[in-house]
Formats: structure tokens, C-alpha cells, sequence
């Protein structure tokens, strides 16, 4: 594993920390200014910018709150000089909805560009499997 490679799974590992315990700050730290995020909720268009980035967490913390799981279950990560991307398979559900389906997992994918030294999230995508088909 390369410095880089471990420097970005850091960075993913602490933001899906972040993430479960809720914590804001935790989240919008290392995201660009810029960030695109296509999630599973709307807006259809996307989140587009750090501020509608962050207008899009407070619902899933209420959710979470609930006792839901946000656990990272794979990350691959490749790397070049100053761009990057990772994809990411997670457990995220209340206990209910995991039991009744263990194998379903949150697909993440993230973009990241490495600025004045430092790796930033540029773009998420987070996405579940159609399971009505």
C-alpha cells in the first residue's frame, strides 16, 4: 500500500466514523468546497457544493439515530500523483432491515484530488441495489 493509498483509506475510515456517530464537523472535513454528491434520497440533481452537501446529512442522522449501522465492509482505493478514487461496500441499515437482508450494502465511490499536498473528497456517490427487479 502506498502512502497515498493509506493516507485516503484514513481519510474514508474517519469520515464513515464521522458519519455513525453523527458528527458534522467530522463529515465536511477533507470535502472540497466544490463537492458533487449523487445520493440515494433527492435532490435528483444532486448535492452541489459543500453548504448542499451539508443540508443533506441532518435527515440520515435522524434516521441513523434510530439505531441504524453506517459500517464499511471493503474499500479499494487507486491512486495516482494527484487524483484519485475509492469504492466502498457498507453495511448501513437499522438491525431489522439487516437481518432480513444480510447481503445488501450501501455502494459508495469516491473521487479525490490531492491540493497543495493534501487529498480531498471532490465527489460521492452513494447508491443501494434495485432489489425490486
Amino acid at each position: 500500500m502506498s502512502a497515498d493509498d493509506g493516507e485516503i483509506r484514513t481519510l474514508i475510515e474517519r469520515w464513515a466514523e464521522a458519519v455513525h456517530r453523527g458528527d458534522m464537523a467530522g463529515v465536511l472535513a477533507d470535502h472540497s468546497d466544490d463537492i458533487v454528491m449523487f445520493d440515494v434520497p433527492p435532490p435528483y440533481e444532486g448535492a452541489r457544493g459543500i453548504d448542499a452537501y451539508r443540508e443533506t446529512w441532518p435527515p440520515f442522522f435522524e434516521w441513523q439515530s434510530k439505531g441504524a449501522r453506517f459500517e464499511i465492509v471493503s474499500l479499494d482505493i487507486t491512486a495516482g500523483e494527484d487524483i484519485a478514487f475509492a469504492h466502498a461496500l457498507l453495511r448501513c441499515g437499522i438491525e431489522k432491515e439487516l437481518a432480513d437482508n444480510p447481503d445488501n450494502r450501501l455502494r459508495l465511490t469516491v473521487g479525490l484530488r490531492k491540493e497543495e499536498g493534501r487529498w480531498l473528497v471532490a465527489h460521492e456517490h452513494h447508491s443501494f441495489p434495485d432489489s425490486s427487479v
